[in-house]
């Protein structure tokens, strides 16, 4: 029987794992790496949340499974209600969940931007005049409407990234997985395309998973989960979990400049709040003390 899930649920996963095999010349198996080991979590419609790890804890996988690029090797993974282990449920899972990866240059294949966003409703078989009207309102969505017309190969690293996002949100997912979209661009890029993400969120109601090792882009997310060997070691609001300095640096993580500097003098007996996350944000606090 169809699970539905929860009401308002767009992600469920219960002790999902994922293993790695790798095999010899024989067939036989030679290593089993656990990737994903017994993660158990939830994002509600709407929810702007963000996985935070080292590189190999694991968060590239589990966003894999989101879209179903990856099936369980153990547990069950949800994705508005429809489980992503079963075959038959895959064309309306990656209908409903979205993939942007690091390099948008492995995203877009049109010749022309517009061309490219309107890509992915031309083969889910949209008609012409909503291809059309879907990718303005993308366009628009990420503000990059001026560049319907150019070359992408004329276009900067987070000028490339916002169409790649464009063209996924021009397909109407319920759900955009970003799996580290700023980790080949420049902190302009980064901006640009963390400014886009929050704008789909909050004006066009998207629900985002953000996939991330840069911590200035998870300030804004509703929760944030940091993952370490394949498990959820902690979850929270952003200003729970960067209240916890010392935690997170036990699992190879920074955190924002303003926070670690807060920290710093609080160590040092200025008095100040927990879980800073911002530059003005600590100015404010610094100037009550006054």
């Amino acid at each position: 029987m169809e699970r539905t899930g929860q009401p308002g649920e767009m992600l469920r996963a219960e002790e999902l794992v994922y293993e790695y095999h790798r095999y010899d010349e024989e067939g036989r198996e030679t290593e089993a790496t656990r990737a994903v080991d017994n993660v158990s979590l939830h994002v509600e419609k709407g929810e702007f949340v963000a996985i935070l790890g080292h590189n190999g804890s694991g968060k590239s996988t589990l966003a894999k499974h989101i879209n179903a690029i990856l099936t369980p090797t153990g547990g069950t993974v949800w994705v508005g209600g429809k489980d992503t282990g079963k075959e038959e449920n895959l064309w309306e899972i990656r209908q409903s969940a979205g993939m942007v990866f690091q390099n948008p240059d492995n995203q877009i294949i049109g010749t022309v931007v517009e061309e490219d966003v309107g890509f992915g409703p031309e083969n889910m078989g949209v008609p012409t005049k909503e291809i059309w009207e879907r990718v303005e309102e993308s366009l628009k969505a990420v503000d990059m409407l001026k560049y319907r017309h150019h070359s992408p190969n004329k276009l900067s690293g987070g000028q490339k990234q916002r169409v790649a996002i464009a063209g996924v949100v021009a397909m109407h997912p319920q759900c955009i997985v970003l799996d580290e979209p700023t980790a080949m661009l420049d902190p302009n890029g980064r901006r640009e395309v963390i400014r886009a993400v929050r704008a789909l969120n909050q004006v066009e109601e998207i629900t985002v998973i953000l996939i991330t090792h840069y911590m200035e882009e998870v300030i804004h997310a509703d929760r944030v989960f940091v993952m370490d060997s394949g498990r959820v070691v902690m979850e929270g609001t952003p200003r729970e979990i960067f209240s916890r300095v010392e935690e997170l640096k036990s699992y190879r993580l920074d955190v924002p400049q303003a926070t670690l500097l807060a920290w710093e003098l609080k160590k040092a007996g200025v008095n100040l709040p927990d879980g800073i996350l911002s530059r003005e944000e600590l100015v404010e606090a610094l100037c009550q003390l006054s």
